[in-house]
């Protein structure tokens, strides 16, 4: 039998020293808005800053569905027990 592990994500979030970006502060500003990729800034080799695109935050996003369930029968039997395979 063969396994196979996952192979773990490895960091790919670049990394500029503080010169590098002052001297490209909206090419990089671009990049991150474009990829989505966040960018980290250092300083002697020491991340200080963190860069990243901006996102709705999740409840702001939700905020929207507030009041659409208008009836909900039965709130605490559970669902899609009809869905189960019993083995016997």
């Amino acid at each position: 039998m063969t396994v196979v592990m996952p192979v773990p994500k490895r960091d790919v979030t670049e990394r500029v020293s503080k010169a590098q970006f002052k001297a490209k502060a909206l090419e990089y500003f671009r990049r991150v808005q474009e990829t989505g990729d966040d960018l980290v800034v250092t300083d002697h080799g020491v991340p200080v800053l963190r860069i990243v695109p901006y996102r709705e935050q999740p409840e702001a996003l939700l905020e929207g569905l507030r009041g659409s369930v208008l009836d909900y029968k039965d709130p605490f039997e559970p669902v899609g027990t009809e869905d189960w395979e019993l083995q016997g």
